[in-house]
């Protein structure tokens, strides 16, 4: 039998899409059935500009052939092994590749399915290791307000954006939250990390004393937070949470899952910030978005604690299903082999100073309010409407919009965001920019 998915679909009622008005939508779908390189093609087969990587994903391009080769390999020879208490090479393999391109002092790895659910492996280990250290009295995990980390229950606790916790109430316990560091009056149209804001990182001093050092188990940011508006750290504000988690014996966690593979020129953001964590979450581009994956990684010391006990016990009693899944595993062996041979990383760091000027040449377009960056990531924010009950109408009607003229942008709130594959050029740059130009003016 021949498959055909590019047909259309018998009906749009069925599926409850995430994170999408559905009636909305399904009046006017927007619908892709193939991609290739940077761009995604309609059912009728019109070009469409990926500017958002899939959704921070897709790093290495569409339609790699070194990835479904290797997947590929790996579904001829087997679909599926458990990696509860027992092993197949291929996970191995891929934990080795990731973990050799990571800084010191990352030593293993653990993978899960997204990357919710590397945020929340996070807070388990972290949780855990104060735990087996003889310090079960810290309990509280801080986020920062803005923040997102996935949609598990830990995520959403420790994140920040008030429409993604409102509808479900309190969540887990044990939670605070530093200030987002946003500051539009100061820092507008600032290129990278913005000049001010490094002592908003001192209200975790205030936290730490209100809980009491002893309580505190973790802290969580994203090094940029990401879904909220593209917000770069301030300069020296990541330096500085680094310097109070150390003197309180808190672990510091980096929520990487959309500045880690590549979207700096390198595996992590870490070589790029300058500051290292205890435990950092990747997911997305770690398999260029070709099979769902997300992975922990913890330093050795985090690691050995938890190898002290007898050899026959289990020493961290969690996992899923699908963790360490052969597919996966082998997408991450073959997006690390696309990567190094066509040395995507390289071209990423090449690129940073022209997306930087594309991007920030959009100030003074109608609507425009700020426009921030840093790696290959960029949020535009716009102005709100004067109505109250549809103030970010500018962004989902420039998204739509957008799409329409062949230009595959995402928005939430009032934002655009900008998060191209990583095998862009200036020409795709200016196509972006110029488009986004055309569109702002007829608002």
């Amino acid at each position: 039998m021949a498959y055909d998915f590019t047909t259309a679909a018998n009906s749009l009622d069925e599926f409850w899409m995430p994170f999408t008005p559905q009636r909305y939508f399904k009046k006017a779908p927007r619908m892709i059935v193939r991609a290739k390189g940077m761009y995604y093609y309609d059912p009728e087969g019109k070009e469409i500009l990926d500017a958002a990587a899939g959704m921070w994903c897709v790093n290495a391009g569409h339609d790699q052939p070194k990835i479904k080769e290797a997947i590929t390999a790996q579904l001829e020879l087997m679909d599926y092994a458990p990696c509860f208490q027992f092993g197949h090479p291929t996970v191995f393999k891929a934990a080795s590749r990731l973990i050799a391109d990571m800084p010191e002092p990352f030593t293993n790895v653990f993978f899960s399915n997204s990357g919710s659910e590397a945020v929340d492996t996070a807070l388990k280990i972290a949780l855990a290791y104060h735990r087996l250290r003889g310090e079960g009295t810290r309990r509280v995990l801080i986020g920062r307000e803005r923040g997102y980390h996935g949609v598990g229950f830990g995520g959403i606790s420790v994140g920040g954006l008030p429409y993604n916790r409102a509808t479900f109430g309190q969540l887990l316990p044990n939670i605070d939250h530093l200030r987002h560091t946003h500051d539009l009056m100061r820092n507008a149209f600032a290129r990278g990390m913005p000049d001010h804001g490094a002592e908003y990182a001192d209200e975790l001093d205030r936290l730490i004393y209100l809980h009491d050092p002893m309580n505190i188990a973790a802290v969580i940011v994203e090094p940029v937070a990401g879904s909220t508006g593209v917000l770069p750290p301030p300069k020296g504000y990541l330096q500085r949470l680094r310097e109070i988690c150390t003197k309180h014996g808190l672990l510091l966690i980096f929520d990487e899952v959309v500045t880690g593979f590549g979207r700096f020129g390198t595996m992590s953001s870490v070589d790029y910030f300058g500051v290292t964590p205890d435990i950092i979450t990747m997911a997305k581009g770690i398999t260029n978005g070709v099979v769902p994956l997300g992975a922990t990684f913890v330093t050795k010391t985090i690691y050995d604690a938890f190898m002290n006990g007898p050899e026959h016990v289990i020493e961290l009693m969690h996992g899923y299903t699908y963790s360490g899944h052969p597919l996966a595993a082998a997408a991450i062996i073959g997006t690390m082999d696309t990567i190094q041979d066509q040395k995507i990383w390289d071209h990423a760091k090449a690129m940073m100073k022209p997306f930087e000027d594309a991007v920030h040449s959009l100030k003074g377009s109608p609507h425009v309010v700020d426009v921030r960056n840093c790696g290959i990531l960029a949020g535009i924010q716009l102005a709100e409407t004067k109505d109250a009950n549809d103030p970010n109408k500018y962004p989902r009607e420039v998204s739509y919009e957008l799409f329409r003229r062949g230009l595959m942008v995402r928005y939430t709130g009032p934002n655009l965001y900008l998060s191209p594959p990583l095998i862009i050029n200036e020409n795709h740059m200016d196509q972006i920019v110029t488009t986004i130009k055309d569109v702002l003016k007829t608002l």
